[in-house]
């Protein structure tokens, strides 16, 4: 335990695996604060299909960067760290406990790792023409052009990653280092936070790919289908219009599919989305796994880890 560090605790996992309801719980007993690492979350508005939780379910417990973001704006992993340092410095001064929560992997390596990115400029004119490539060739050709030179940010990327495709070939291109080594240099500087990471998962998938068709069932009674239409007629190509629970409702709001062949294409986009999820949190050697459906009792269980590793 370093006393300089800011103590802080992170809740992570797969789409509705129990993370909201764990965090606000340990909240609740630590004297916390949520920073939510959800890059959808951030946006307002997306209030059912990012399954924010509501008012009630809240508890009272204060909820930093989450709805606070036009969806019509561009948001980087980088203002995404910015932000939640800041967050997590102010919780910390009120002495309360800053808790991470959310599945959005890549902010929460890159805020916990303390990974600074790099400084290069924008260059207009090949930020373009490199838009303009993603678009011609699509993103399997564009990934196969990076992993030529940085090969490490090409195997972590999907092709539909297209401002992060673009961002690391033009990283490479005006500065001549890849982005992975300007990761691997930033992570000289160590984490300025004392941190204890959660990780919730089920041993049995299939209960996972249940609690999430179930989930989108109360979506739908919640009022999905109205919450997409209405984003549709206002918000036009844009990173927000990417988000699981709009983009499947899409093809049934123009007439192409029916309301249960787009129900049944989001149930399995969901169930797809929560497979790269954990494939990506595996590879963290650093997460106190808790097997949901084997646990019996999953919050004794998250306490009994942070007050070991954490020392409260």
């Amino acid at each position: 335990m370093d006393i300089n560090k800011i103590k802080l605790l992170a809740v992570v996992g797969p789409t509705a695996s129990g993370k909201t309801e764990l965090a606000i719980r340990l909240a609740q007993h630590y004297n916390g604060e949520i920073i939510s690492a959800d890059s959808m979350q951030i946006y307002k508005g997306m209030n059912i299909a990012t399954a924010k939780p509501t008012e009630k379910e809240k508890h009272g417990i204060v909820h930093h960067l989450m709805d606070f973001l036009e969806p019509s704006v561009e948001f980087s992993v980088s203002d995404y760290v910015e932000l939640a340092h800041k967050a997590a410095a102010d919780i910390n001064s009120r002495g309360r406990l800053p808790i991470l929560c959310g599945g959005t992997g890549l902010y929460i390596r890159s805020f916990l790792e303390n990974i600074k990115f790099s400084d290069a400029e924008i260059d207009s004119e090949l930020r373009k023409k490199l838009n303009q490539q993603y678009e011609n060739d699509g993103g399997e050709k564009m990934l196969e052009y990076l992993s030529n030179f940085d090969p490490e940010a090409a195997s972590s990327l999907l092709p539909q990653n297209g401002k992060r495709i673009i961002r690391a070939i033009e990283i490479y291109e005006t500065t001549g280092i890849t982005m992975s080594e300007h990761i691997r240099r930033s992570r000289l500087v160590p984490s300025p936070y004392d941190y204890t990471v959660i990780g919730l998962t089920y041993a049995d998938r299939q209960r996972l790919y249940d609690r999430i068709n179930r989930r989108v069932e109360i979506m739908l009674e919640r009022g999905l289908v109205s919450e997409a239409r209405e984003f549709y007629l206002t918000n036009v190509g844009n990173t927000a219009s990417a988000a699981i629970g709009y983009k499947e409702l899409k093809p049934y709001f123009d007439g192409k599919i029916s309301l249960d062949e787009a129900v049944g294409r989001l149930k399995q986009a969901t169930r797809h989305y929560a497979k790269r999820q954990l494939t990506w949190f595996r590879h963290d050697k650093c997460i106190n796994w808790i097997e949901a459906d084997e646990c019996h009792d999953v919050f004794e269980e998250a306490k009994r880890i942070f007050d070991t590793q954490g020392d409260i």
